[in-house]
């Protein structure tokens, strides 16, 4: 049993696939405008010590902090190190600032 694509099915298909791709784009970039910041009062936030200065990280009450730790450079931040906010994959929904921080903090590769 064989079957033949005709010329027709592939025309429609890049159609449909050219008119597709554009629009998931603009469906990520609403999804990226949608994150609200993240609320250091955030029961959450608070657990994994979240602050928005990286500067005012109480050394004493979280020793895995080490001068330099940021946002920014971690693994769980989702935008370029050069950006002020962006997302973070653990803090689904909000946007963290880069000079922000908190206990999950891991060493960006790169």
């Amino acid at each position: 049993m064989q079957h033949k694509i005709s010329r027709r099915d592939v025309v429609k298909g890049g159609l449909i696939a050219g008119a597709l791709v554009p629009a998931l784009g603009l469906m990520a970039h609403r999804a990226e405008a949608a994150l609200t910041p993240l609320d250091p009062n955030d029961p959450t936030a608070k657990s994994l010590g979240f602050v928005t200065d990286a500067s005012k990280v109480d050394a004493a009450a979280n020793p895995t902090y080490k001068p330099g730790q940021r946002c920014a450079t971690c693994a769980q931040y989702q935008g370029k190190p050069t950006e002020a906010v962006a997302g973070c994959n653990i803090f689904a929904g909000h946007s963290v600032p880069a000079g922000g921080w908190c206990k999950v903090w891991a060493q960006r590769p790169g």
